[in-house]
């Protein structure tokens, strides 16, 4: 174990309304002279009833709507909202999705009032100095992103897939009602609970520095996402609904990285098969994960079987045996583990394509002190690419 002296800032923002019912709170919520923006995707909130019961609550409220937030949000798409808040003079964004609705109100929320061209914020140029306030309503559980500060957006046009965070972009509420899943496809549940399962897994499965309530809460949402797993048979149930939905929550709500070493590298390639073959962004985690984790199973090793006694309950078990363990409980949820299980007609070339997109930004450095090199990235994007 490396000797680490954990410091850190934190500051939690957003008001959590959890629970079957919750819904019915938003208009306590929403402040009253609020000019409201209504983000939503595809539309599914007009077929499962959730569009109706918000249109009941804002009754009252001056609100208007954009729909068609695609599943990885870009910018070309959130600029035509952005005209519209600008235009409308709302100042209140209410997303209604999952991730990608509420990183889309994230960029909007701080494009809006910035004069210069949106990718700037993307991109890092320049930061977000003020933002359109934010809240969100849950109706797929997978990202987290209702709690956090954190957004990925999109650019078709030159198939760039970028992180930003600002606190300013934190939801200052956040409703959670698991009865709004119980129309989504088995797909997305499973999408869902791989997702989650790797963003508590880049916060865990570096190296020990001797954080035992991070290390504790982290193994407590693994433990829950791989119950979950091998119950995906009860996915109707409101048992699994909500479990899903709060470990979802926690295992991107910042409090499982506090002062710890973080990777994302699994996040950060698997963009790229993303960007390049338009694949669901967790199946592209399961893609990757497993080939990356035994690139590093020399760094990684001491996590990986402290993550068998604490989260399989498998005392003795070898890293390989865990890297394993979660390969089956990917299979199990019927999830993609090499690119043309996911992508069939797969080009030849995908290794390659990938590494050029990851190579455009300069040379690579992934993972917890930028472990993975560019000879060891592309040893992990072939493995996981055959």
């Amino acid at each position: 174990m490396r000797e680490s002296i954990l410091e850190f800032d934190h500051q939690s923002l957003t008001a959590i309304r959890f629970g079957a019912g919750k819904l019915e709170q938003l208009a306590s919520l929403l402040p009253r002279d609020a000019k409201v923006l209504l983000l939503y995707g595809g539309g599914s909130i007009k077929r499962n009833g959730v569009y109706d019961q918000l249109a009941m609550a804002l009754a009252g409220w001056d609100w208007l709507e954009f729909g068609g937030v695609p599943a990885n949000p870009e910018i070309e798409v959130l600029d035509q909202a952005k005209a519209l808040i600008r235009a409308e003079g709302r100042d209140f964004i209410l997303a209604v999705g999952g991730g990608s609705v509420i990183d889309a109100a994230k960029y909007l929320a701080a494009a809006a009032p910035y004069p210069g061209e949106g990718w700037d914020l993307v991109c890092g140029k320049v930061q977000a100095r003020q933002a359109l306030a934010i809240g969100a309503v849950l109706t797929l559980a997978a990202t987290g992103s209702e709690a956090n500060g954190t957004a990925v957006i999109s650019r078709a046009s030159t198939q760039d897939k970028l992180t930003f965070r600002s606190p300013l972009l934190r939801p200052c509420f956040a409703i959670l009602d698991p009865e709004v899943l119980a129309s989504l496809p088995e797909r997305q549940l499973a999408n869902g609970v791989a997702d989650a399962f790797v963003h508590a897994c880049e916060q865990y499965l570096t190296y020990p520095v001797g954080a035992l309530v991070q290390d504790g809460c982290a193994e407590g949402v693994l433990r829950a996402l791989y119950q979950l797993a091998c119950r995906f048979d009860e996915r109707a149930s409101l048992w699994w609904r909500q479990n899903l939905m709060w470990a979802a929550n926690q295992a991107l709500s910042v409090t499982l990285g506090l002062g710890v070493p973080h990777d994302w590298a699994t996040h950060r390639i698997g963009r790229t098969l993303t960007a390049l073959h338009g694949i669901d962004h967790g199946r592209t985690l399961t893609i990757v994960q497993p080939s990356l984790l035994r690139e590093a199973l020399r760094e990684k090793g001491d996590k990986l079987r402290q993550m068998g006694r604490l989260v399989f309950e498998a005392p003795g078990i070898s890293a390989e045996g865990v890297i394993e363990r979660i390969e089956a409980m990917y299979l199990r949820l019927g999830m993609p583990l090499r690119l043309r299980e996911a992508v069939p007609d797969a080009p030849q070339d995908a290794a390659m394509s990938a590494l050029a997109l990851l190579r455009r930004d300069g040379p690579i450095r992934l993972g917890e002190d930028g472990i993975f090199d560019e000879a060891r990235v592309e040893r992990i994007v072939r493995a996981c690419c055959r």
